[in-house]
């Protein structure tokens, strides 16, 4: 399963590259943080919604969750719905608050 680093992802987001953020955590979490433009489909329905995440030609899409994990799971169940560039953000949103952007709440 392809990762990318917090760092990656930050130059993406700057350069405006494409790029679809599926938080994939629960919404009482993103309450707490979330990535700007983030869309929310939690782990636990996200094999019922796939059909939601339909990112333009060209466009990497990249599961964002706590730490990690969850992440991985969420970019394999993508992959097999057919969608081709999707990698999981390592370290999650922690990796980002700690790495990034201090102002993003840890929890």
């Amino acid at each position: 399963m392809r990762e990318i680093d917090v760092g990656e992802l930050y130059r993406r987001l700057g350069a405006g590259d494409p790029t679809l953020l599926v938080d994939v955590r629960e919404p009482w979490e993103h309450r707490i943080a979330s990535l700007p433009g983030s869309r929310l489909i939690p782990l636990g329905g996200l094999h019922l919604r796939t059909d939601e995440v339909e990112p333009p030609p060209g466009t990497l899409v990249v599961t964002v969750c706590h730490h990690g994990v969850r992440s991985l799971s969420a970019a394999a169940i993508l992959e097999q719905a057919g969608l081709a560039d999707v990698a999981s953000l390592a370290g999650g949103i922690d990796a980002w608050a700690r790495l990034v952007d201090p102002r993003v709440p840890r929890y």
